[in-house]
This record gives C-alpha cells, sequence and structure tokens, in this order.
C-alpha cells in the first residue's frame, strides 16, 4: 500500500475547506472544531450509561463477513450499560454500529454544532454515535449511501486507514456490496496482520491515507471513502452525515441503498454458492485488471 498521512489542521475557514478538500474530495483532520462543544468535556462512559444504559443495543465481532452474510446483521445483543461494563474491562473485540443514541437521549442533540459553514446537506435527523472495545475493527468498506461523513472522536484512539473510492478494484471490492473481499485486520503489525498480499497482490498498488484519531479530533471522510477502522483504545465517536451536493451523487446513494443491496440480499437467500462464485470471479478479475493497466 502506499500511504500518506491525512492533513491535520487546527482550524480551517469554510473557504479554505471548500477549496482544499471538499472539492477535490482529500480527506482531513480538524483538531479544534469539537472543541468548543459541551460535547468535548461532558460526553464520557458515566454520563451515557446514566441516560441510555438500559437500552438494548446491536453489537459486531470481529469476524469479517463473508459473501454469505447478510449486511448489517449483529451478533449479539445486551444493554448499554452491559456493554461498557465488558469494554472496560480489557481489551474486547465487540462494536456498536449505527447507534441512534439521540432518539433515547434527545437532550444530547444540545450538547454539539452542526458545522453548516463547512458544508451543506447534513442529514440532522440521524447523528450516529460509533462505540468500540480496544481492539475491535471495522472492516473495509464505503458508506452505502455516499455521503460525507464528519467523525468526531470522544473517547480513546482510533487508527484510520482511507482510500478513494476510485481505489475500489485494487482493494478487491465485492459487486454489489461495499465490503472488500481483503481482510486488513491488524494491517500495521507484521506480526498479526491478516492482509494476505500473495492472494490480494492488487493491494500493494493501492494509494490511500492514515492517520490516528484522538479525543476532540473530526476528520473528513469525501463521500464514497474506503475506511478500516481499529480501536486502539475503548471509545466512542459520532458521525454527522451530509448529502452529496450533486443529483448523481445522490442517485448512486439511492441506487446503493434500494437497488443494489436489495439484490445481493435476494441472490444470497436464493442461491448462495453460485453467487459468491459469480462474485469471488468479478472481484479477482477487476483486481488482475488495475494490476495490467500498472503493467
Amino acid at each position: 500500500m502506499q500511504l500518506s498521512p491525512v492533513d491535520v489542521v487546527a482550524s480551517i475557514s469554510p473557504e479554505d475547506f471548500k477549496t482544499r478538500y471538499y472539492r477535490p474530495m482529500k480527506p482531513v483532520v480538524i483538531r479544534d472544531l469539537a472543541k468548543t462543544w459541551p460535547a468535548y468535556n461532558k460526553w464520557n462512559w458515566d454520563h451515557f450509561k446514566q441516560l441510555v444504559g438500559k437500552q438494548r443495543v446491536a453489537l459486531y465481532n470481529n469476524v469479517k463477513s463473508d459473501a454469505y452474510t447478510p449486511i448489517n446483521t449483529a451478533d449479539d445483543y445486551k444493554t448499554f450499560g452491559e456493554y461498557i461494563e465488558m469494554i472496560s474491562q480489557g481489551p474486547a473485540g465487540w462494536r456498536i454500529f449505527l447507534f441512534n443514541i439521540f432518539e433515547h437521549a434527545p437532550q444530547l442533540v444540545q450538547d454539539f454544532t452542526w458545522p453548516d459553514h463547512l458544508m451543506k446537506g447534513f442529514v440532522k435527523k440521524y447523528p450516529m454515535l460509533f462505540v468500540g472495545g480496544a481492539s475491535s475493527i471495522t472492516h473495509m468498506h464505503f458508506d452505502i449511501d455516499l455521503s460525507h461523513i464528519l467523525h468526531t472522536q470522544f473517547a480513546g484512539r482510533k487508527r484510520v486507514l482511507l482510500f478513494p473510492y476510485e481505489e475500489q478494484h485494487k482493494l478487491y471490492r465485492k459487486p454489489f456490496e461495499v465490503l472488500s473481499l481483503a481482510d486488513f485486520s491488524n494491517y500495521h503489525d507484521p506480526e498479526k496482520s491478516k492482509l494476505d498480499f500473495e492472494k490480494f497482490p492488487a493491494v500493494r498498488h493501492a494509494r490511500g491515507y492514515e492517520v490516528i484519531l484522538e479525543h476532540g479530533d473530526t476528520l473528513f471522510m469525501p463521500g464514497g471513502f474506503w475506511h478500516h477502522m481499529e480501536y486502539l483504545d475503548s471509545g466512542f465517536a459520532m458521525s454527522l452525515r451530509a448529502l452529496q451536493p450533486s443529483l448523481a451523487g445522490k442517485l448512486h446513494g439511492v441506487w446503493n441503498l434500494f437497488g443494489m443491496r436489495t439484490i445481493d440480499t435476494l441472490m444470497k437467500k436464493s442461491a448462495p454458492h453460485p453467487w459468491y462464485r459469480y462474485k469471488q470471479g468479478r472481484t479477482m478479475a477487476a483486481a488482475a485488471r488495475e494490476m495490467g493497466a500498472l503493467a
């Protein structure tokens, strides 16, 4: 992989943000955006436990889904309080995915400010909390609706690997899915890495970015960017989503949500084995063409 560090700024004007990052579709970390929010000091495990500790939540482990697994299928359920207790006792490879904590504790929306000065189109009904125990992993994927994301880390550290959408075939994207066939788990540690360069050689040529997020860091992820996240500590972050401004971008997201995903789900149920072989073949062929173009 050919990785560059993500640009980091303390603060940025709307004009510079749009010129240097939003329009060129380039990620950036903004250090001070969230530091003026009450959430910066107020949000912690005890506060959330008091507010939503009894709420039942879906949990996801580190096992990478295969071609037969329906998208976003939970691996277990606990109350939020039970989950906090579990991840507080040490490394725990369990995470909470797309938890709309604000539905259960609407007062939390008063603790941050929507950054409308940076970009428009925020889906203000759906801010989302992402929570993970130390060692938990979010496998390589891109967000299905292709929204732009402002992802703010509030507790713990998180390692993030990013690639532009155009690198999809070097990353072995599975057809009709938003997931990579390759496993990037612990990619940075030669002794623990599950990334098989012999099986997936095109990954060596993928150009992307890498960054470690800390408390208060806000990462701008342009729409369609591939991302793989590893929790170095137990922590949580909030994502604010903004729709792409172009009609083509919005329609692409709608197709992914209601067309592509529906076809994949139906085929996994009706013909899982032929469907798997078809997608695997398509994935490897696309990567081979990318390798051929580089020769």
